[in-house]
């Protein structure tokens, strides 16, 4: 920092003055520390009046505000003034007044000059023009950032010491108490409020719930007051401010600090066995929601997924009248657009967990391929025989298996699954394997780090995406569909209906057919051609194995052109011959 010029006579040199006090305390007295460093501050400016020296009227002032921040009210606003021009010298009592910080230092100096202003210390004289004053200046900010750092640490470690002895350090004062002497005492009023809103979330077992019925019943927050009189709470309860309360072992009589519980000088307010099992309710929801329980659909291979070059797939969904879709979606997709990223998937979840299950559910009834799964393992023969049994038992009651198991079993087995142009690769862990079958295999025969150089076993499902109508869909083997069609199922059913009502002779033509039921002959013509599919194509769409292309446009489209000839339908429908 350059030394203020002499000025020209009979300029004026327009000085801040900026004081600063860290903690509120005293700032309450008529004359405070605030004050003292303003008049030392005014005292210096006095007599330097011959240089023209004149202190603006303007208070800068930032009580009980660290000097370790540059987030001060008044520091700001002094900065604000410099850079309009306003001021020329800041005058502080000390440098530590302005900053303890170094690097804030550095930002100050920019400002300064950036406007070739510049600052005093009344108190700390140095010539910062030379080498020598820089490094001074330098070194008493060191040891200033040195002071802060150390009072910081004084104070973490008082607090600490504090709460080993459980005393309460302050903050907001939690409902059910009230404070007297920086203790906590019991409101028996709110206390009971209290044990009331434990007492229901161990019944209920759900916060949302909880939340509901404090708003009917009209229970708020706890009302209070801050150090300047300003109320605050008594608004409803949310969801996070009841599960923070519902965790807050104060009302344990206890204190916490740093993940260490200590008993607190205060008095409990939940008795043992209640705080227990609202503890062991709410671990009970966190696993729930980790395993996506009692989600409408939970995305089963959520995590596991990822495209050909390896990039992820997350799942998500969209609503259309009400109905909600699931897709496992390419994340540039979900951030950009399809035009800009061309490579990007968008896979309906049913039709690859589909065919992961499927895969998963061959694996263990295949002795052959169970057997290629553990043999790097070096079991023994009798361990050996055990998998391979429990593995076939496995598969045979895997339909009953409930979704939960369904998924924990998908996500301890499965490593990453892969989506390429033509086929899906899931890796599995080959220990996670045997131990999914044999849990109490773990002690004796295989573990994870006794054998980490082990590869994956990798399965191969032969399966590709094909556009069907406007969408895609993913398809195996001979390019059959995955599911039943219910647009094309529902076109079948009223061809068959209308062929039969016009069978029945109830009118003489399809004209006059439509204009009893009111719609167009085209419509009426499409249905009846419609009803005379093959009995094979018909079975096949009802079941679900019908092309992935042949969508219910598409069969309304070609059934202008619908040969009788049956295996000419199946060709003209895209059906593989007979």
């Amino acid at each position: 920092m350059r030394k203020p010029d002499r000025p020209k006579s009979g300029q004026i040199v327009r000085c801040a003055i900026y004081t600063r006090k860290s903690s509120d305390d005293g700032l309450e007295q008529e004359f405070n520390s605030l004050d003292a460093q303003r008049e030392a501050c005014e005292a210096y400016i006095v007599s330097q009046r011959h240089a023209g020296w004149v202190a603006l009227p303007d208070m800068y002032d930032d009580g009980g505000l660290s000097g370790g921040t540059m987030e001060r009210p008044a520091l700001q606003r002094l900065l604000g003034d410099i850079t309009a021009g306003k001021v020329q010298i800041i005058v502080v009592y000390k440098v530590d007044r302005l900053t303890r910080s170094l690097a804030d230092f550095a930002k100050i100096v920019d400002v300064l000059d950036a406007q070739d202003a510049s600052f005093v210390s009344v108190t700390q004289q140095f010539n910062t023009t030379t080498s020598m004053g820089r490094l001074t200046l330098n070194m008493l900010l060191s040891f200033a950032q040195f002071e802060r750092e150390i009072a910081g640490e004084r104070i973490r470690d008082k607090i600490a010491a504090s709460k080993a002895k459980g005393m309460w350090m302050g903050g907001n004062v939690p409902l059910g108490y009230d404070v007297k002497e920086r203790k906590l005492v019991v409101n028996q009023a709110e206390a009971s409020t209290v044990r009331m809103i434990f007492q229901r979330y161990a019944e209920l077992g759900s916060v949302a719930l909880l939340k509901a019925e404090l708003e009917r019943a009209g229970i708020v927050s706890k009302r209070r007051e801050g150090a300047s009189g300003q109320l605050s709470g008594g608004k409803r309860f949310s969801r996070g401010a009841l599960y923070l309360m519902l965790q807050n072992r104060l009302y344990r009589g206890e204190v916490a600090h740093n993940e260490k519980i200590y008993p607190g000088q205060h008095e409990a307010i939940i008795e043992p066995e209640l705080w227990h099992s609202v503890q062991d309710r709410l671990a009970a929801g966190r696993r729930e929601r980790s395993m996506a329980v009692g989600a409408e659909a939970p995305s089963l291979l959520s995590g596991l997924i990822v495209d050909a070059d390896g990039a992820r797939l997350s799942p998500t969904h969209a609503v259309k009248k009400g109905r909600r879709y699931r897709y496992y979606v390419s994340t540039a997709l979900i951030t950009g657009s399809r035009s800009e990223h061309p490579k990007g998937r968008r896979i309906p979840a049913g039709d690859i967990e589909g065919l992961v299950l499927d895969r998963l559910r061959a694996l263990f009834a295949s002795d052959a391929e169970i057997s290629d799964a553990i043999a790097p393992l070096g079991l023994d023969a009798a361990t050996q025989r055990a998998v391979i049994e429990r593995s076939a038992k496995l598969a045979e009651r895997w339909t009953t298996l409930a979704s939960l198991e369904l998924r924990a079993l998908v996500h301890s087995l499965v490593q990453q699954i892969q989506i390429g142009e033509a086929q899906i690769l899931v890796w599995l862990n080959r220990t996670t394997l045997v131990l999914s079958v044999m849990p109490g295999a773990s002690a004796k025969t295989t573990d994870s780090d006794y054998m980490p150089s082990i590869e994956p076993f990798v399965l191969s499902i032969t399966a590709s995406l094909r556009r069907a109508g406007k969408g895609v869909r993913m398809v195996i083997g001979n390019g059959a569909a995955m599911a039943i069609d219910s647009g094309l199922t529902s076109l079948i059913a009223r061809a068959m209906a209308t062929r039969n009502m016009l069978l029945a002779g109830r009118d003489d033509s399809i004209d006059a057919m439509a204009a009893r039921l009111g719609v167009r002959r085209d419509y009426l013509a499409v249905l009846v051609r419609l009803s005379y599919l093959s009995p094979e194509i018909v079975r096949a769409i009802l079941v679900g194995q019908q092309p992935i292309e042949l969508t219910p446009t598409r069969l309304v489209m070609l059934s202008r052109n619908l040969p009788h000839d049956w295996q000419e339908q199946r060709r003209l429908l895209g059906f593989a011959p007979a």
